[in-house]
């Protein structure tokens, strides 16, 4: 099976005025379909460099970067462009949702970007169904300001999903999120994975990584550390026993 993800002696340098910075020295990682792989790791560790290597934004300074076996390093702009809408999901921290348009609208609009186009008709279809995957349907013509900060991510989840992405990749996608909407959010991504999508996920909190199957750690631009989870948190349950400790407390004199 092809992996969905290689990165293959890895290496990426800044250059800020005559200084040099080696963001990422000599990294090797394997992602195969429907894994679900946390990167942690401290600021300046290398782990944004990777996603954004991954996302299609950013170009390695060394080795390579391969997305369903294409090296990203050969591409032009256009090319690169196209395999971002077509193979890939982003969810971002910031929701990044466009405040005067719908939540349909804001899912619809990668669709546009689409060669050769969908349609209308078809767009819209594909936008409520994506929304009916996060549990939104009923709010799709609600605008930003109208819906909470667990909805908005949902929304921008949505979005991500709407072109039916290889791989999702999810930059601390909990990181504006109370506890509770946290682990509905992570609920959403099991499912998903569940379901087969494969998701990278970058994350400062270790339990948040925790709901994932496999955690990466770097450090100093490299990889210190690759394991599976061993004690993994199911978000279902997760819920349920928040709920019981919210009452516990309720009841209490």
């Amino acid at each position: 099976m092809q992996p969905v993800v290689q990165l293959i002696n890895f290496s990426k340098t800044y250059q800020t005025g005559e200084v040099e910075v080696k963001a990422v020295r000599g990294v090797n990682l394997t992602v195969q379909p429907g894994e679900f792989v946390a990167i942690m790791g401290a600021s300046g560790s290398g782990k944004s460099t990777v996603m954004n290597t991954l996302g299609c934004l950013d170009r390695p300074t060394g080795g390579q970067c391969l997305l369903d076996g294409v090296d990203t390093g050969t591409l032009d702009r256009d090319e690169l462009a196209d395999l971002r809408n077509q193979r890939l999901g982003f969810v971002f921290q910031g929701f990044n949702l466009l405040s005067r348009t719908s939540a349909l609208e804001n899912v619809e609009l990668p669709l546009m970007y689409l060669r050769p186009n969908l349609g209308s008709r078809l767009q819209r279809e594909r936008a409520q169904n994506s929304l009916a995957l996060v549990g939104l349907a009923d709010r799709a013509d609600h605008h930003p300001n109208q819906l909470s900060g667990g909805q908005q991510q949902r929304v921008a989840i949505a979005r991500a999903l709407v072109n039916q992405p290889r791989l999702l990749l999810a930059d601390e996608p909990t990181g504006n999120l109370d506890t509770q909407t946290s682990i509905e959010i992570m609920g959403i991504f099991q499912q998903l994975n569940r379901q087969g999508m494969t998701i990278i996920m970058v994350t400062h909190e270790l339990d948040i990584a925790n709901y994932s199957l496999r955690q990466v750690v770097m450090r100093d631009g490299r990889i210190v550390s690759d394991q599976p989870i061993k004690n993994r948190l199911d978000a279902t349950a997760e819920l349920l026993r928040l709920r019981q400790e919210q009452h516990a407390i309720q009841l209490a004199p």
